[in-house]
């Protein structure tokens, strides 16, 4: 039985998030096509408006394919993402892999991106400030960001590879992980650093950039590392 609930006031970060944890745990299978919005506004207490924006969210994530008139399916087949290597990397072992991705990604965003990815980024960076009281919404928009950044290169390849990593971290280990790591001033550092992050690839410095992004990343291994005692 699918299961989309979430306790308390929820956005349309939040209600992705959900959605992605149910798309990406294989409960809702390649597709099948998603509750109708109207559904949705009910379950959540929520505007069409908010429960769209939850879909282009994931549409842009290319996990759901929006049809005019017929409504949301399932477009991310899970057969056919190769992540059996990584489904049981543990949270520490993601961040690493990350480690070796994620700060080439801001070099190449910093010297091929565009002002329309700059203003995405920005956006982003606003709705994770927006977040600081709620982790569930922060740790989507987060996702997002991280997902857009790679997304900017148009890198084919880096983009799958990150989408694997994306689909593990949806998982119900990294989510334990991730909720036991933030609060208000994890999230406000988080930010702080995205922001840092942003301004070096508009400001086309990729080396400060892709150093940022390593500041960045071990700060949320140390996170990890005390939330788990290791």
């Amino acid at each position: 039985m699918l299961n989309f609930v979430l306790e308390g006031k929820i956005g349309s970060n939040g209600i992705a998030s959900r959605i992605r944890e149910e798309i990406l745990s294989g409960k809702i299978l390649f597709k099948d096509r998603l509750p109708s919005e109207r559904v949705f506004t009910e379950i959540y207490s929520v505007s069409r408006g908010t429960v769209r924006a939850a879909l282009r969210l994931l549409e842009a994530e290319k996990l759901i394919e929006i049809r005019s008139g017929s409504g949301a399916f399932v477009s991310y087949d899970r057969s056919k993402n190769i992540i059996s290597p990584i489904e049981n990397a543990n949270p520490l072992e993601l961040i690493d892999a990350r480690f070796a991705l994620e700060p080439h990604v801001c070099r190449l965003i910093t010297l091929y991106g565009t002002k329309q990815n700059f203003d995405a980024l920005d956006k982003l960076a606003f709705e994770m400030e927006k977040s600081e009281d709620d982790p569930v919404e922060f740790a989507s928009a987060d996702t997002t960001f991280h997902t857009t950044l790679t997304e900017s290169t148009g890198n084919k390849l880096l983009i799958w590879i990150i989408s694997q990593i994306t689909a593990v971290r949806g998982q119900a280990e990294w989510t334990k992980a991730r909720n036991l790591t933030l609060n208000k001033e994890t999230i406000k550092t988080y930010n702080n650093q995205h922001r840092e992050i942003i301004d070096a690839i508009k400001s086309r410095e990729p080396e400060t950039a892709a150093s940022l992004m390593k500041n960045h990343l071990e700060t949320a291994r140390l996170s990890l590392t005390r939330a788990s005692g290791t």
